[in-house]
């Protein structure tokens, strides 16, 4: 018999190469990704943004920056410390995707482990939920650097540390600190993330320092001076993190850009986000997903006479079937598009039982595990504020995955043969059809990626390792030829509109306070536009002619052209750009 020392080590040997195998199969995945498509609008906005700030302009102050500057920062860093490679972009994407999966990974098990009735399966199921993070995981559907897939593995990180420390597993000042500071951590990320999951963590904080204090038999609960020492380390982070933009951007500014300036250009209506769980498919899918767990929950389910055993199999089905049929979906439908909606209605039914689910869970005693679905969807909610179900669940798969955990484990008395049938179906559902989605590539379908063409890759230094479809970085490597040879290099450049880390490859010093223009990112109508443009001292206005997005993202293009033609000169034609020359 082997002794309780070898079968701990045998546990955490197993823990470890399991760990490994979902980081590196999550890293390659995303390398894979990177190395077929780049998006030259978002990169523009990520690799110029932070370029100016690795120079010393400071967002906020020098320039508006609708976004919390924590992306950017470590970007910035990456450039001061390794220079401008775009294969740097590249390996931080597979590396923070490839420990999103581990952590997300390693929260599923705790839930499934800390019910006593699962402990024995927690391993299996959580590898089951955890493997389909492989490929859609939080850089696996978008691949580059970006503040989503930042704040999700913010979020991870926080409920991570969040249930190590409120389980007892630290109790000083240290770990309070360090819990405490990743709760925040969120927030400086992305707004729309991280204030409702701060919000929801301290409310989660407060009810078990509340229950704590009232109830009879509080062994089972964190100690008060340990919530406490959160609570403390929470607000404090806090203050430190606005201290810090006072002192160095000013937190007017700040708030003005991020919250105010934001909040006007992209906060959607109240009927814009109810519409989420308005889906077609809810007419049989939620009755299943209703019916089924419930008779999985009963006693019934346990006994073994066969009419009951009718019972069993009947709601393991009924549960299964929403899944099961997005599976049998990709038979009958060939449209990537089509196959996306299929799959991204699931999210909306989860979320429905997720949340039912986790009120029961509550009534039966405030827990770190009955208050983690909260903290999930806090997070998730937060995200659609950006842009609703289709565009904002690319990042946050593995909190999905988190919320079936949470539900598989509520189960009162649960049957492991159908704990395991769910877990399997499940997990086969988002790595199948999330595998086509990611792989499909029907998430960045905004940006043109023409069939037939041929897969080019970039020659120069700066850009080595990107490769997308289409002649948009022949176009602009071109360009950046051009302005080597004949435009001077401290001379006042303007892009429009922007669709293209111009400066990130370049090197030059961005003198405009915007460097890309949409409806999110430019305070400027046309003619501000252009008196900015004339006080900055621009000489060389470059507009590109064949853009990769598939919208045109200059507001008012026309006005702007009108009134660049009566103070510039037409100086050069190149295959993709228009340059201007100040007359």
């Amino acid at each position: 018999m082997p002794t309780i020392q070898q079968v701990f080590q045998n546990t955490r040997r197993r823990d470890r190469l399991v760990a490994g195998a979902l980081f590196f199969a999550t890293a390659i995945f995303v390398v894979w990704q990177n190395s077929r498509v780049a998006v030259l609008w978002d990169l523009s906005y990520l690799l110029d943004t932070s370029w100016r700030i690795a120079l010393g302009q400071m967002p906020y102050r020098d320039f508006p920056l609708v976004h919390p500057p924590l992306t950017f920062l470590i970007q910035a860093a990456l450039m001061r410390i390794l220079g401008r490679h775009y294969f740097v972009v590249i390996l931080y994407a597979a590396l923070a995707g490839g420990f999103g999966t581990v952590l997300a990974w390693r929260i599923i098990l705790r839930i499934l482990r800390d019910r006593v009735s699962m402990e024995s399966m927690a391993w299996p199921v959580s590898l089951l939920l955890a493997a389909p993070l492989c490929v859609v995981g939080i850089y696996s559907i978008y691949p580059h650097p970006i503040y989503d897939c930042d704040c999700a593995l913010a979020v991870l990180l926080s409920i991570f540390l969040l249930q190590r420390c409120l389980s007892g597993e630290s109790t000083g000042w240290i770990g309070a600190a360090v819990a405490g500071t990743t709760a925040v951590l969120p927030v400086f990320f992305k707004q729309n993330i991280g204030v409702p999951f701060l919000i929801v963590v301290i409310a989660g904080l407060l009810a078990l320092l509340g229950t704590s204090l009232w109830a009879k038999d509080n062994t089972a609960l964190p100690q008060r001076s340990f919530l406490l020492k959160l609570l403390a380390s929470v607000f404090g982070a806090l203050a430190v993190g606005l201290t810090l933009i006072q002192i160095s951007a000013g937190l007017g500014n700040y708030l003005h850009w991020t919250v105010q300036f934001a909040t006007q250009r992209r906060l959607p209506g109240v009927s814009d986000m109810l519409a989420v769980y308005v889906q077609p498919s809810f007419v049989w899918t939620l009755p299943c997903l209703g019916c089924g767990p419930v008779l999985l929950s009963t006693r019934l389910s346990r006994h073994r006479q066969s009419w009951i055993t009718g019972a069993w199999i009947t709601g393991t089905l009924l549960a299964v079937a929403p899944f099961v049929a997005s599976l049998i979906y990709l038979f009958f439908q060939y449209d990537a598009d089509e196959r996306a909606d299929n799959l991204l209605a699931l999210w909306p039914l989860l979320l429905l039982a997720a949340g039912v689910v986790a009120f029961i869970e509550l009534r039966k005693g405030v827990t770190v595990r009955s208050l983690t679905p909260f903290w999930v969807l806090a997070a998730i909610h937060g995200t659609f504020l950006s842009q609703q179900l289709w565009g904002s669940t690319y990042a946050i798969w593995p909190l999905l995955m988190i919320l079936v955990a949470c539900m598989l484990a509520s189960f009162s008395s649960p049957s492991s043969r159908a704990v395991r049938m769910l877990a399997v179906v499940i997990g086969a559902t988002f790595l199948v059809c999330g595998g086509l989605y990611a792989v499909s590539l029907e998430r960045l379908k905004y940006v043109q990626a023409p069939d037939g063409e041929l897969l080019r890759r970039a020659t120069l230094p700066a850009l080595r390792g990107m490769a997308t479809r289409g002649p948009f970085l022949a176009d602009f490597e071109e360009l950046i030829q051009f302005a080597e040879r004949e435009i001077p290099l401290n001379d006042c450049i303007l892009l429009l509109p922007g669709e293209e880390p111009f400066y990130f490859a370049t090197g030059r010093v961005p003198q405009f306070p915007v460097q890309i223009f949409d409806r999110t990112t430019d305070p400027y109508s046309a003619d501000e536009l252009m008196a900015e443009a004339r006080r900055r001292g621009i000489r060389w206005v470059v507009v590109k002619t064949r853009l990769q997005s598939n919208a045109d993202p200059l507001p008012e293009r026309a006005e702007t052209l009108a009134l660049l033609a009566r103070e510039f000169v037409l100086y050069r034609r190149l295959a993709g750009y228009d340059v201007y020359l100040r007359r």
